[in-house]
């Protein structure tokens, strides 16, 4: 499970992301990837999901390179706790993704066989994706 190593604050404020991308849109590592068409917070289980439906349909062919990283931490409080006392503890980690944000990228498959494992991975991702290439962002 991917998490950040040590951070600046334990805690972080929510983050209502609006706008586009301003990072992280072109295909720069491989010749295929997927990216999102609306924002939202992918968790570090459903990156993980996505990765091994990706590598599980490539079968050892290609290079797989994850685009994002969970660096945002989601606290919860305990259940039937009442209100108030401070902030709950840090339960997952997320990574809040805009759109047009580049999430996977493949290189050294055919492009129907990547294709199809980019969309099996953008099932597991709780964000619309869309399969581009190196030729169509340029």
């Amino acid at each position: 499970m991917l998490s950040p190593k040590r951070t600046k604050y334990r805690k972080l404020q929510k983050v209502h992301s609006k706008g586009v991308a301003s990072g992280g849109f072109m295909v720069s590592f491989g010749e295929y990837g997927i990216i999102t068409v609306e924002s939202g917070r992918i968790s570090a289980r459903q990156i993980e999901a996505a990765r091994i439906a990706i590598s599980r349909h490539l079968k050892k062919a290609g290079k797989i390179w994850i685009r994002i990283f969970p660096d945002h931490p989601i606290t919860k409080k305990p259940i039937e706790t009442r209100m108030g006392k401070g902030k709950g503890n840090v339960e997952e980690w997320v990574a809040i993704v805009r759109p047009g944000r580049v999430l996977y990228e493949v290189r050294g498959v055919e492009e129907d066989l990547a294709k199809e494992a980019l969309r099996r991975a953008g099932r597991k991702l709780p964000v619309m994706t869309k399969f581009v290439s190196r030729e169509t962002l340029l």
